[in-house]
């Protein structure tokens, strides 16, 4: 008989040295401790950011302190004994402890709306079936010599869905739940310094023209840092010509548009979108009326207006004009000098190939 202080793992381990010795077993090197609890949190399969806080609790384990722990996985010592007092070593399961814990609260705010409010506030609601929430309260007070908050009329309103058109509304919402959230220029504010490159984004916009009661629309776009401009006008500014202008562009710089920036117009949706999504450009919105995020290119069409268009180069005919303009982008791109660029030439900054404009007429 085997007489033993050790703990569970060192019985183990000694019944099966006993059991070899006499070859019923072979000889098994067995894990240490903290081996076994990353292979049983791997069975387990439990997130990566239990497997981190693991780590930091055999960290502690192997000898060092709470503080020095902190310091070596960038945690606050609060935060260490926060999960260190989840974990048991007598109990792998409490690895399940470690994994994210719901942070909603344990008392959830309840409607504070009465009835007799209820009431008052679908009979108020249905009599001004057009009124919002906001002017709500106003017509409650006459009605009924009392206040109440905004919030609580529309807590009613959505759960007795008191809406002119519910259908529509519905549509609405659920088209609003299901889309697809648009990237905003300002995510690429603080770039650093060396991808502020040129062919880093290309800004687009389009111009509107009249002219003796017809409108004609010229899609612009520039390089944001490189300053190369290119621009083509069509007769409508459907998305179908916008995809051929983007096509145009991609072919132009030679595949080189990681990324194009642009307002929320509808040209720039259904398939100029499916365009962008097979030649693998991502898409940047500017915030809504707010011009300033895409400041280069509404720089740009001012020079197209005074430095081409008012100079009596005008047509309305698409052929003609495009003819006209290429010339006179060839102009802008191989020598006007652009003082954001040392006062070079956008194809002398750029190390764009001299096939450039040949590439533009067409």
């Amino acid at each position: 008989m085997i007489k033993t202080n050790t703990n569970r793992a060192n019985y183990k381990w000694a019944f099966t040295s006993v059991f070899s010795s006499l070859g019923y077993l072979p000889k098994i090197k067995l894990l240490d401790q903290y081996d076994r609890w990353r292979k049983v949190a791997g069975i387990l399969k439990v997130s990566k950011e239990a497997k981190l806080r693991l780590e930091w609790i055999i960290y502690y384990y192997e000898g060092h302190s709470a503080t020095q722990a902190g310091r070596h996985f960038g945690i606050s010592r609060k935060t260490f004994y926060k999960w260190f007092a989840k974990f048991s070593e007598d109990n792998l399961y409490s690895l399940y402890n470690l994994e994210d814990q719901s942070k909603a609260p344990k008392t959830k705010r309840e409607t504070e709306v009465t009835p007799l409010e209820e009431q008052r506030i679908i009979f108020t609601k249905k009599k001004h079936i057009r009124i919002g929430k906001d002017k709500l309260p106003a017509y409650y007070k006459r009605y009924f010599n009392e206040t109440i908050s905004t919030w609580k009329c529309q807590t009613v309103i959505q759960k007795h869905k008191l809406y002119y058109h519910p259908k529509k509304t519905a549509r609405t919402a659920r088209k609003r739940r299901n889309a697809v959230k648009k990237k905003r220029i300002t995510e690429l504010q603080n770039l650093k310094w060396w991808e502020k490159k040129s062919g880093y984004i290309i800004c687009l916009d389009t111009i509107v023209i009249y002219w003796n009661g017809m409108k004609r629309y010229i899609f612009t776009a520039i390089d944001k840092y490189g300053k190369v401009g290119y621009a083509r006008m069509y007769k409508s500014k459907s998305t179908l010509n916008a995809r051929d202008f983007l096509y145009r562009l991609h072919y132009l710089l030679d595949g080189n548009v990681p990324r194009v920036g642009h307002d929320n117009g509808s040209e720039f949706e259904k398939l100029f979108k499916k365009a962008c999504q097979e030649l693998l450009i991502d898409q940047y919105y500017s915030r809504i009326h707010t011009p300033k995020d895409n400041a280069v290119n509404e720089r740009f069409n001012r020079t197209v207006k005074e430095e081409f268009i008012s100079l009596g180069n005008f047509n309305p005919d698409p052929d003609i004009f495009n003819q006209r303009l290429t010339e006179w982008l060839i102009e802008y791109n191989f020598y006007r000098p652009h003082k954001s660029l040392g006062y070079r030439t956008p194809i002398e900054y750029s190390h764009l190939s001299p096939m450039y404009s040949s590439c533009t007429r067409g």
